[in-house]
């Protein structure tokens, strides 16, 4: 058996390239496949949707413009479908660290979409009966169809995957929050004893970072709806007929359910990554506060003797190959990695956004990946956290037997005796073991009903002067 592959020959502009009889790629992804032997990374299934979904709605606005004849076109958008469902998607093969401007992968889709689309007309693969640059690629260029892909794809998977997951991650904060509220504990500042707080309050705090993340999302689409289709190769559109991308983009919209609209400024879209800069932000923001509830949770519910134990976690899985019947806060865990993740992606955005050099930036597959991979993983993490953790936590009594113990409470002494004798109070209580109403009852002449009504822990968890000064 011959280990030789059977290949056919495809052109393009610089000559002539064997490429794999069976692939529907051609000469110029060949050569990028040849150039770019990096890494095992490629571009995610919601890119490649999103730049079949481009190469269709453009071939549907060149048809009614006559700027394509329409039986190619026809072609062209049946052929693209195929993309859009995945069904070609063993043809995109190029590695991630490519092209800066992903000119390799546009030209990729091109391909794909003119091979498949003559062989519906009746042609073999490399027939060019449609043509990758005359008619696929009719009115556009990589410099504004790959950062068009990149926001389309990251808007629909913010809309229809992180959205969601976070709004489920905050309805059940807000339950949990409900649910913890009559339990009253130690508040925590500097991981030192402080006033006491309702669990329903922490509960309510972590709803509330949620509540403000999606908000912060919100704008990044608003960031990502503004493409830069229509400016072609430097922003001037030379190439395209005037009404090309407002025609594209409102049946992008209308596809998808999301507002795509053309760019009011062309020039600063294709030169710069700032919107992705800017949604990667609301993301690694979103990735802080996650790992921020997450860590808190999995120290509540540290333990369980040794530990805060103020919280009991699902117990997923054993925890350890030596130690029978330990387990782990994993869910947890697996959170903090993911949003480690995500911090870092923004990093290599952030530096790929400075890579703007004139008309151009030259660091847009990166970018691509870095931010479509953040929205998945916070989508996938933020699900995974609410049901296999958040919904089944339980407050356990610890945080309520705690609270009588605490030695913040006697802020609420200092309006009645002064801040110096109520730190007197606090230390001795602290030197002998005693509780602040048991020194308190030694050392003033407070009343029994006058100490119950002062050191009420559940008083303090409200606004208001009768708690006392709250201190730092």
């Amino acid at each position: 058996m011959s280990s030789i592959e059977e290949t056919r020959i495809e052109r393009d502009s610089m000559g002539e390239m064997q490429v794999p009889i069976n692939a529907y790629y051609g000469a110029s992804t060949q050569r990028a496949v040849l150039n770019f032997p990096i890494s095992d990374l490629r571009f995610p299934r919601q890119f490649i949707r999103a730049l079949g979904q481009i190469k269709q709605v453009a071939a549907q606005t060149n048809k009614e413009l006559e700027t394509v004849d329409a039986h190619i076109a026809d072609a062209i958008v049946q052929a693209a479908q195929e993309v859009i469902d995945g069904k070609l998607d063993s043809h995109f093969v190029l590695d991630i660290f490519q092209t800066g401007s992903g000119t390799s992968t546009n030209m990729n889709a091109n391909e794909v979409i003119a091979n498949r689309a003559s062989e519906l007309l009746g042609g073999a693969r490399g027939s060019r009966k449609v043509h990758p640059n005359d008619h696929v690629n009719f009115g556009q260029s990589s410099n504004d169809v790959i950062p068009t892909a990149i926001h389309l794809a990251a808007l629909v998977s913010i809309e229809h995957d992180l959205i969601p997951a976070l709004q489920g991650l905050q309805q059940t904060l807000k339950q949990k929050s409900e649910e913890f509220m009559p339990v009253v504990k130690t508040g925590r500042t500097h991981l030192q004893d402080a006033t006491p707080i309702r669990l329903g309050q922490e509960f309510l705090g972590y709803a509330g970072q949620i509540e403000r993340g999606i908000a912060r999302i919100r704008h990044a689409q608003s960031e990502l709806s503004e493409v830069a289709l229509g400016g072609t190769a430097v922003g001037t559109g030379v190439n395209t007929h005037p009404e090309f991308s407002a025609r594209v983009c409102q049946r992008l919209s209308q596809t998808n359910g999301v507002a795509v609209s053309e760019t009011s400024n062309h020039f600063q879209a294709q030169s710069t990554l700032d919107n992705v800069v800017e949604a990667s932000g609301a993301l690694n923001t979103l990735a802080v506060s996650l790992m921020k509830i997450a860590n808190d949770i999995r120290w509540l519910g540290s333990g369980p003797r040794a530990g805060i134990g103020e919280l009991e976690l699902p117990a997923v899985q054993p925890g350890s190959s030596i130690m029978p019947g330990k387990v782990n806060p994993v869910i947890a865990e697996s959170v903090c990695m993911v949003c480690a993740q995500v911090i870092g992606n923004h990093t290599t955005i952030t530096v790929a956004g400075q890579a703007g050099n004139f008309e151009i930036n030259v660091m847009m597959p990166v970018s691509a990946y870095n931010l479509l991979q953040s929205v998945s993983l916070l989508a996938a993490s933020a699900r995974n956290f609410n049901e296999q953790c958040l919904k089944g936590i339980k407050a356990t009594s610890k945080g309520p037997e705690m609270v009588e113990r605490g030695l913040a409470i006697c802020t609420s002494l200092a309006p009645v005796i002064g801040y110096d004798a109520a730190a007197a109070i606090s230390k001795e209580a602290h030197r002998t073991g005693k509780t602040v109403r048991e020194v308190a009852r030694e050392k003033t002449s407070l009343s029994e009903e006058e100490l119950q009504r002062i050191l009420d822990p559940a008083s303090m968890t409200k606004p208001g002067l009768e708690g006392g000064p709250a201190g730092g």
